[in-house]
């Protein structure tokens, strides 16, 4: 339980099923009367030596448990405010309110225990900016989540003066979104949870270690047929076998799955049969506990073995589980099934990178198109990549990419019989035909994935200017890709 407010500084909390050091939800700044069309972030403020600092969070004693979770400050307009608040604290995070900038800096200046600050890019959010970097040259930041439209979007990447751990989402954005998108962003950004031990994050089923920074790469394509599995396969033993890292690799495709037939294994044990041990008195395991080792070095895992045991996948602890894996391996890749299920979108809200292979034809690239109009309704925009599969045949890789609006990060030649072959001996190209070009391809994506080697392979003419294709998927972009 927290301790009383300052007078100048009204608390208002919301109903929590963990303790925390600070109350659920704190209101800071002066109180204003309730409007539907308030906006309660405006970066034309006063300073906060202006203001009293907000209170600061007594420790919890003996008898109470000590908060679970960073908490985020929130400065959103209403009733966009209320339904993160609600998701957030549904999650078990402690919500903090800002009304103003100057919030933001008192809460840094106290040295409250903030993980992570949502905010709402504003009129101006060129002022927000300014005000941001005044706190970060006096050492003082915490990540930044900013919701903005496409004119406040341009704004914020034309400064530059967003950080290597802010991320910019596109409105509209569901509020289960954000609350993945959150969660994906203090683990990247290693923040420690107030009053947690050994660096662990302990919440409800999960335990995650906040050193690690693994990334969660996503193969998916509305469209089926156009090389999902063998993308996802091959990367993996790529970067297992030519770069050396620890690969997790999750068949998360709940209708259709074919990862652990084409790598010849059987299938297994699943996240699913776990679970389901679970409730009947078995011990909790994770995907790391499930997975079986390939012969290329790389550990496979399977959310189920059959459609019908889809029932026993609950959407919220999938994402958990993928989040909870990522301590153990170096890189986690997630084949997808082409579907917009609750389990994709949870999946697509905690990956770091969604790799959309498309083939040089025109449904494909149909289907491509369709996925950045969902995915900018998610709020996951930014996080598109095309992989051209086949791209020696069919339409021109330029102008799959004038189409999708989608930079390709990677073209894959068409393998033929090598990947037919592979296969029937449950093996990939990368092993079994290590000096064929096409393997070349696939070492290359898995460059791209790491941030490695040459960023600059390929050019594309957009608006008269030539644009780089290629690039590390992680090196600080932040602003969503858009047509």
């Amino acid at each position: 339980m927290a301790s009383a407010p300052s007078p100048s500084h009204p608390a208002r909390t919301e109903t929590s099923s963990s303790p925390s050091p600070m109350t659920p939800t704190q209101t800071f700044g002066r109180p204003s009367p309730p409007s539907k069309d308030s906006r309660p972030w405006s970066p034309a403020t006063p300073t906060a030596s202006s203001r009293s600092p907000p209170p600061i969070p007594r420790a919890p004693t003996e008898s109470e448990e000590p908060m679970s979770r960073p908490t985020i400050a929130v400065g959103l307009p209403a009733p966009e405010r209320e339904a993160v608040l609600e998701t957030l604290a549904a999650a078990e995070f402690g919500t903090v309110v800002l009304e103003t900038p100057a919030d933001l800096a008192a809460i840094l200046v106290a040295e409250l225990p903030i993980g992570l600050a949502v905010l709402d890019a504003g009129d101006d959010p060129a002022a927000l900016l300014e005000a941001v970097g005044r706190l970060r040259l006096n050492e003082r930041s915490i990540p930044l989540l900013v919701l903005a439209d496409e004119i406040q979007l341009d704004i914020l990447h034309g400064d530059g003066g967003l950080a290597a751990d802010d991320e910019v989402v596109l409105r509209p954005v569901d509020p289960d979104v954000l609350r993945w998108r959150a969660e994906a962003m203090l683990i990247r950004a290693q923040v420690a949870a107030e009053h947690t031990e050994g660096s662990v994050l302990t919440r409800g089923r999960v335990e995650a270690d906040w050193a690690a920074r693994s990334p969660i790469v996503a193969i998916f394509n509305p469209k089926g047929g156009v090389g999902k599995t063998t993308i996802a396969t091959n990367l993996a033993a790529a970067l297992q076998i030519r770069k050396d890292r620890r690969v997790l690799l999750v068949d998360a495709d709940t209708v259709t799955g074919h990862v652990t037939m084409s790598l010849g294994m059987d299938a297994g044990r699943t996240i699913a049969d776990a679970w389901l041990d679970e409730e009947e008195g078995g011990p909790a395991e994770g995907l790391l506990d499930v997975a079986a080792v390939h012969e290329s070095g790389v550990r496979v895992a399977a959310l189920v073995s059959s459609p019908l045991a889809m029932t026993r996948l609950d959407p919220e602890r999938v994402g958990e589980a993928l989040l909870a894996a990522r301590w153990g391996v170096d890189v986690m890749v997630v084949d997808l099934h082409p579907s917009y299920s609750e389990v994709n979108q949870v999946i697509f809200s905690v990956a770091d990178r969604i790799l959309v292979p498309v083939t040089p034809d025109l449904p494909a690239i149909r289907a491509a198109v369709q996925l950045t109009e969902v995915a900018t309704e998610l709020g996951i925009r930014d996080r598109l990549a095309t992989v051209v599969n086949r791209a020696n045949s069919g339409v021109t890789v330029a102008d799959i990419e004038r189409a999708v609006g989608v930079p390709a990060i990677a073209q894959i030649r068409s393998g033929g019989m090598l990947f037919v072959k592979a296969a029937n001996v449950g093996r990939t190209v990368i092993d079994l035909f290590p000096r064929e070009k096409v393997s070349a391809d696939f070492e290359a994506l898995a460059d791209r994935i790491l941030g490695i080697g040459d960023p600059h392979p390929a050019t594309a003419t957009r608006g008269g200017e030539p644009r780089s294709l290629f690039g590390g998927l992680f090196s600080g972009r932040k602003e969503p890709i858009r047509a």
